[in-house]
């Protein structure tokens, strides 16, 4: 086993530092502007570059967060951005948004590139896509367990970063809209308010309108730390600590305890648990146990701890950890009227400095004096690793003790210093692509998307351009609506289900469907002969990303529906781009189960609702019961763009049916076919916003 990178969280030059002093192999970090964690410190271009010197000084390396989506206006802001991070000589980019990706590749082609947990890739063949897209490294789902782990890293082209401790999404991260759609901050963009962390309550008995008070969106942390040593085992070459939003005391207790667990010793497991648990924490996911253990709140029990065991973490990087070879070189002596000591690190650097003083004759053999002055590393970076001594004619005499301790630093200083200086990584002149804006105006074809087979009102087929339905409902589909079917895939794929889907298209290669609804990069590679569009998980809100996804062989896509109507209409990538006009948002996809919290899955009827604080429903739907399957919880008040179809600037409109009753979907489809105002509650979303 070879042990991972141990990659800790900077929010800020403080926790920086501590992670950096406490021992961690790798710093990620957000620039001011383009990361999911926009509350954080982060970093301005020129305290990136001080950020790197420090980090690079001391052999860590440092990956740069570019990680949300972007817009339009915002692509030649994030070419900037990569540049920055280019001249800073950070060591790697953590990209989301397939833009960001590309201009990675075209402008510094030498920094590394790692897909970001956004992108939702937690399969084998997603590991395979992204290395097929240049990424360097796949950041890994939350929610895989050490088996599903152990396969991606045995098939993956590419390196495996997995999390291994702090605050758990109750989403699937990247496909979440939650803190979007019921605050207007969005978590895809680097917002997230953490609404999921506020009353949703999935007791029964509630009455009508009676505002919920449990807390049953609310995980608790994850810690694998106890089984780091697994992980080592499946392959994972980096383990990753969330919590750039918490304290620097945080990030030095954590990294300490995986450098011991990475080393075979014993950790202080109570001061982990108290710098920052919500109940304690959970490894559900890991090891397949995802259940109403899983869920926890932030008490005050829980802060009053992290209160007592601030001091004593804080302790864990008060001196620096000595890590960094330094071999040493002596040279001189009496009859040289002086002495000469090199110090160099296994990185070719060197430095040479001399006495200041003349050494006299010694009384007795100076080297063992010298060799324990020169060992004295301690408040710097560095550790000795050998003396090679070469004395002169007479020996190398004696200098007082003083005399050989400034020697030392003054070496040390001089080395530390040309370790730290910052090698940009070359950039390419790169000249932003233009992009033919959509026409705005047209009345869209309509198109929708059903739960099942019977949802879908027969007499509607002749008016949509498109019917859409799950995979798991083909069979179910009549032969004569198959031509203009579009068959579904799932947006996230657990347990076996990737391989059952694929072996499922082929079987249906020859059955007549016009094509797949594609919702993961892992599904570019087992569709081929498919004619592709590209669903709602692939989150596109950019025409660079949106001309990637064509080149890729998607010949249309839905618009992610956080996207205004103004940043949509510069999205036209020469096929057909649509958005959603009706539907009960899905403002959340978790494999864990709210339910799970009041009853299992065996007394479970295949969903049910959520109470907010404010008395509102949430319809709760389960694919699979366990944790193969996914849960989807849905906004209470649809998406309804009926009456303003010509606003919307795409080529088709898209109603999304979920939990309607047939007879519902048709007077919404009537609705819609007449260009009607909705005929209750409903919102317009984020359509009129300035995102």
């Amino acid at each position: 086993m070879s042990r991972p990178e141990i990659l800790a969280p900077a929010g800020n030059r403080e926790m920086l530092g501590a992670a950096v002093f406490s021992g961690a192999d790798a710093v990620y970090l957000g620039l001011t502007g383009f990361n999911a964690r926009r509350t954080a410190g982060n970093f301005t271009p020129d305290e990136l570059r001080e950020a790197v010197a420090f980090c690079h000084a001391r052999g860590v390396k440092v990956h740069v967060t570019l990680n949300t989506l972007v817009y339009d206006r915002e692509l030649s802001g994030l070419a900037d951005a990569v540049r920055a991070v280019a001249a800073a000589g950070a060591d790697a980019v953590i990209a989301d948004d397939l833009a960001t990706a590309q201009l990675v590749k075209s402008i510094a082609p030498t920094l590394h590139l790692h897909g970001s947990t956004q992108m939702s890739v937690h399969t084998p063949e997603g590991a395979k896509e992204l290395a097929a897209l240049g990424y360097d490294r796949v950041i890994l789902a939350r929610e895989l367990s050490l088996e599903e782990i152990r396969a991606v890293c045995e098939a993956s082209p590419i390196e495996v970063e997995v999390f291994v401790h702090g605050a758990l999404c109750m989403s699937v991260s990247g496909q979440c809209m939650m803190s979007a759609f019921l605050g207007g901050r969005s978590g895809n963009r680097g917002a997230c308010a953490g609404p999921c962390r506020l009353p949703f309550d999935a007791s029964a008995g509630l009455k009508p309108g009676q505002p919920g008070r449990a807390c049953h969106l609310s995980l608790k942390d994850m810690d694998y730390i106890p089984h780091l040593r697994e992980l080592m085992d499946a392959g994972v070459a980096s383990v990753k600590i969330e919590g750039r939003l918490r304290t620097p005391e945080y990030a030095a207790a954590v990294v300490t305890a995986c450098r011991a667990v990475c080393a075979g010793q014993p950790y202080d497991e109570k001061l982990v648990r108290d710098i920052f648990s919500r109940s304690g924490f959970t490894d559900g996911y890991l090891t397949n146990r995802n259940d109403g253990k899983m869920f926890g709140v932030r008490t005050e029990a829980d802060a009053a701890a992290t209160r007592a065991a601030t001091p004593k973490a804080r302790e864990l990087f008060r001196r620096e950890l000595q890590r960094v070879p330094v071999h040493y070189e002596l040279s001189g002596g009496v009859e040289d009227g002086g002495v000469k000591l090199t110090a160099r690190d296994d990185d070719g650097h060197r430095v040479s400095v001399y006495s200041a003083d003349e050494p006299q004759p010694a009384q007795k053999d100076p080297l063992p004096g010298i060799e324990r002055a020169l060992g004295k590393t301690g408040g710097t970076p560095f550790v000795m690793d050998g003396l090679a001594a070469a004395p002169g004619e007479g020996g190398f005499g004696f200098l007082p003790g003083a005399a050989w301790n400034e020697l030392r630093r003054e070496a040390l200083e001089k080395l530390l210093e040309k370790r730290s200086e910052v090698t940009p990584h070359a950039v390419q002149a790169f000249e932003m692509p233009t992009y033919p804006a959509h026409t705005v105006g047209q009345l869209p074809a309509l198109a929708a998307r059903f739960a099942n087979a019977a949802q879908c009102p027969a007499e509607a087929t002749e008016k949509l351009q498109y019917l859409i339905f799950p995979i798991t409902e083909a069979e179910s589909i009549p032969e004569a609506w198959r031509g203009k079917t579009l068959l579904e895939l799932p947006r996230v794929m657990f347990g076996r289900l990737e391989q059952k889907t694929a072996a499922r298209l082929d079987a249906l290669q020859d059955a007549g469907f016009a094509g797949a609804v594609v919702n993961n990069p892992a599904q570019l590679r087992y569709t081929d002969g498919w004619t592709l569009y590209g669903g709602l998980g692939l989150n596109v809100t950019n025409p660079m990303s949106a001309a990637r996804y064509v080149s890729l062989g998607v010949q249309g896509m839905l618009l992610q529906p956080e996207t205004a109507l103004t940043a949509m209409q510069a999205v036209a990538p020469g096929v057909p781009t649509a958005a959603l006009c009706y539907g009960h948002l899905p403002l959340m996809l978790t494999r864990a189960c709210p339910l799970r919290n009041v009853r299992d899955c065996g007394k479970c009827p295949g969903g049910g609702t959520l109470r907010d604080r404010k008395g509102r429903d949430f319809t709760v739907t389960c694919s699979a019961p366990g944790g193969a399957g996914v849960r989807t919880v849905f906004n209470p008040v649809p998406l309804y763009m009926g009456e303003r179809l010509r606003e919307l600037p795409v080529d088709v409109a898209v109603a999304a049916f979920t939990t309607e009753t047939p007879a519902r979907v048709s007077q919404i489809l009537d609705l819609l076919f007449n260009a009607q105002p909705f005929d209750s509650e409903f919102t317009r979303g984020l359509y009129y916003t300035n995102n």
